[in-house]
This record gives structure tokens, sequence and C-alpha cells, in this order.
């Protein structure tokens, strides 16, 4: 069975998803759907692969990194030492990556594989052929940023998924809804 690739990205009205290595907003019951979803598995002896570029690792606060109870993997042009960091791994591209998740041994330890950002990595996950499904937030007002996601394809297939909550959300007076797409080309 191949792997899935799950995104999971919030993004504002302009598709805005950062300023200045950071999120544009503070939203914590969004943060705690990311990091439940992420994180959340059915096989409690596995744990949640979370596949980033680089930017994103280093926009991880030091003591939140690497993401606790997740296996990181990092896409990073350039040698990264992880080695001091638990289950945390370097790639130099997706396909690395790919071939990890395949690998027999792996995916005993694994059971989701979520992309978590940047933008560039977002864009080369949607063309894979391991694109499955994409999370995504849609927070209802504009800020200003310097990171877009990229442009979703137009055959996505809206699904809900019990995990995910139903209808407009609100905090700190800023309006969000859960989205959840399938990728109908996605074969398995």
């Amino acid at each position: 069975m191949s792997p899935k690739l799950k995104i999971i990205s919030a993004a504002c009205e302009n598709m805005g998803i950062g300023k200045d290595n950071n999120l544009p907003w503070k939203l914590k019951s969004e943060m705690e759907h990311f990091r439940r979803m992420t994180s959340k598995t059915k096989d409690p002896h596995k744990k949640n692969v979370v596949i980033m570029g680089r930017k994103t690792w280093d926009s991880i606060p030091l003591k939140y990194r690497p993401m606790r109870n997740r296996i990181n993997f990092v896409l990073s042009r350039s040698d990264l030492d992880l080695r001091s960091y638990e289950a945390s791994y370097s790639f130099k591209n997706l396909e690395e990556c790919i071939k990890k998740l395949e690998d027999e041994d792996f995916k005993k330890l694994y059971e989701n594989a979520w992309v978590i950002g940047g933008s560039r990595i977002y864009a080369e996950a949607m063309k894979s052929e391991y694109f499955y499904q994409l999370y995504l937030t849609r927070i209802l007002k504009t800020f200003d940023c310097d990171t877009f996601f990229p442009e979703l394809p137009d055959n996505l297939v809206k699904v809900s998924d019990p995990d995910v909550p139903e209808g407009k959300q609100i905090e700190n007076d800023i309006e969000f809804i859960y989205n959840v797409y399938q990728n109908p080309n996605f074969s398995n």
C-alpha cells in the first residue's frame, strides 16, 4: 500500500499562511486542532509523521522542537544534522521522504503522514501521486502575509471527517471554517 500524504494548513482570505516565518494570527483552538490531527493515531503503538521544510522547522520554538509525539521529517537542500533530536530525520527532497515512508520496517512505526508546510512543500505534495487529502482551515479575514498557500487543484472534492468540527468557528473575533478535501485522482 502506497503512502497517503495528508496536507494540513490554515490560510486567510488572501491565501496567506505566514508573515516573517510566523503565523499572522493567534488562534489557540486552531493550533489545538492542528496538534490533535497531526498527533492522533488509532494504534497507540504508532506515531504520525509530520513533513516540513527547513523554514517551517526553524519557525517552531526550540521548546517545541521536535514536535512531540510525532516523527519529524525535515526537507532541506543543505545538510541538516538532526541527530540531537529524537525521532527527527532530514531529507533532501520529497522523494526521499516517500522512500522512507515505503520502507517495510518504518511502516510499522507510523500511521499517517502529514505535510505541514511551507509553501513550496505544500505545492510539491499536491502535485505528488501520493497526495490524498487536504485539511485547510479557512480564516475569514485578511492578514498581512509574505507566504501563501499554493493554488488549489480544481478537482478537489469536499468531504467530511468525524474528527473535524463542522460549521463556523470563532475565536478572538476571528471566524474560521475547517475544510477537508480529497484528491479524486489518488488511488491506493
